[in-house]
């Protein structure tokens, strides 16, 4: 029986995270991945395929509105089946540099499945190895699979998942998106950008419900305005093939209604990926299919970790990377029996970002949240509407977004709906990060005519005030 310090379970973005620094801080470190394929969730089925195949998407969006901009593109195609070699040729390369990175590692790289045998204690196996592992401390990183809520008749009418969609060859000629989360719309906008006439259906009474209104409503209208048909506060009833076309049957506005497409996109969301693990064995409490986490990363059994999706609260690469070398950090005080505060996550520089047309992102706390905390705050926006380079660019849709507080002008967050939203956040990260405040931002200059300098009007404003 091999033992170590520190063994992380999950080859992707947070267990390589966690391995390389506990390695790093004097740790006996192993990894061990089970997958058929190495290279983690983002890289294989999440961030990079979706975003390759995007940009297909916003390329050819382009190229649709030539003639507004005095051009001319004519006999324009899609090639869905050179999209998805494109996407697999650059998943293959990213996921060759993470097997380098894990192979080469300061750490001892398992392949294998994982299961615990005792709190100390894991079994592997693999195609050529079956051992048992033991360890100090353990850091669980083994990511989240698509989540399955019970819709009737949808297993018998058919339907792809995000996965699936990742390997489609096909353009249809509608189709209904489940669910208004991140992935969903990211989709939804994929398939619009290429002619596919598109209808969403969201439980709730607003896209990306954990933003702020005003943010996820210039979406709507964004989305509204390309031809993309939304549903709000929807039931869904049923699903059934009719013909050759697939039914959804749901309730809206007091009555049935139902939209008829060609395909059914499944996005109701993902859920922590704890299968096989034997978490009980390991004393690791499980609720409702969640972990049960503390801000240090510690699981219900404090020598285990976790870290990435399987943990949350947030889905998103730098967060869980994050996570992983806080948990880390903290093992090597457990074992070295160090007497001394273990360090929590802190997410008040939370980063979101959803690649739809126009792009949707934010930084820090949003208004809703400081309405629930009773915390004290001003707002300010300006529109891309009113913006020269905006214009310029035929890209007005969207707002941009500043929250501070009235007391020391703090900026306590922002938010972005409009071109380039997903680089333009930066600038408010960097600001938050060294505390800066509405007056230092509207202080900084801004080269005339960018989209950068559209900051200046909301920043101007709350310095105002």
């Amino acid at each position: 029986m091999s033992e170590y310090d520190f063994v992380v379970i999950g080859g992707g973005s947070a267990g390589y995270a966690g391995a390389s620094l506990a390695a790093k801080l004097g740790l006996k470190t192993a990894l061990v991945e089970g997958g058929a394929e190495v290279g983690g969730l983002c890289i294989l089925r999440g961030c990079m395929p979706s975003k390759t195949i995007i940009e297909s998407a916003n390329r050819f969006a382009t190229l649709r509105r030539a003639e507004e901009f005095g051009l001319r593109a004519e006999n324009l195609s899609v090639r869905p089946e050179e999209i998805m070699a494109r996407k697999r040729k650059l998943v293959a390369e990213f996921a060759d540099y993470r097997r380098g990175q894990l192979e080469k590692g300061a750490f001892d790289f398992v392949r294998g499945r994982a299961c615990f045998v005792d709190p100390h204690t894991i079994e592997v196996v693999g195609e050529k190895i079956r051992t048992r592992i033991k360890s100090k401390t353990f850091l669980l990183a083994t990511g989240s699979a698509v989540s399955r809520v019970a819709v009737p008749g949808l297993e018998e009418t058919g339907y792809r998942d995000s996965d699936a969609v990742l390997e489609w060859h096909e353009i249809p000629e509608s189709i209904a998106v489940l669910g208004a989360g991140a992935t969903g719309l990211e989709f939804a906008h994929y398939f619009a950008s290429l002619g596919t006439k598109v209808s969403v259906i969201q439980r709730g009474g607003q896209l990306l419900k954990d933003t702020d209104a005003d943010v996820a409503g210039a979406l709507d209208v964004a989305m509204t305005r390309r031809g993309v048909d939304i549903f709000y506060q929807t039931k869904i009833t049923r699903t059934e093939l009719c013909g050759e076309k697939k039914r959804i049957y749901f309730q809206h506005g007091g009555s049935e209604k139902f939209v008829e497409v060609s395909e059914i996109i499944y996005a109701l969301g993902r859920q922590p990926q704890l299968t096989g693990l034997d978490l009980e064995s390991a004393g690791v409490a499980v609720e409702n299919e969640r972990l049960k986490m503390g801000g240090t990363q510690q699981t219900s059994a404090p020598h285990i970790f976790a870290a990435g999706d399987c943990a949350g609260p947030y889905e998103i690469v730098h967060v869980a990377i994050q996570q992983a070398e806080v948990a880390a950090r903290n093992a090597a005080r457990v074992v070295h029996s160090k007497n001394e505060p273990l360090e929590h996550s802190d997410y008040r520089l939370k980063l979101f970002v959803v690649f739809t047309h126009p792009e949707v992102a934010s930084v820090g706390a949003t208004e809703r949240e400081l309405q629930a905390a009773g915390t004290a705050h001003r707002t300010a926006s300006y529109c891309f509407a009113d913006h020269g380079k905006a214009m310029v660019m035929g890209e007005t849709d969207g707002l941009v977004k500043l929250i501070a507080s009235p007391k020391s002008g703090e900026i306590l967050g922002g938010a972005v709906v409009g071109p380039g939203a997903s680089q333009l956040i930066h600038e408010i990260v960097v600001a938050m990060h060294f505390r800066a405040t509405a007056r230092d931002l509207a202080a900084v200059p801004h080269y005339h005519p960018t989209l950068s300098e559209i900051w200046t009007y909301p920043a101007e404003e709350l310095a105002e005030m």
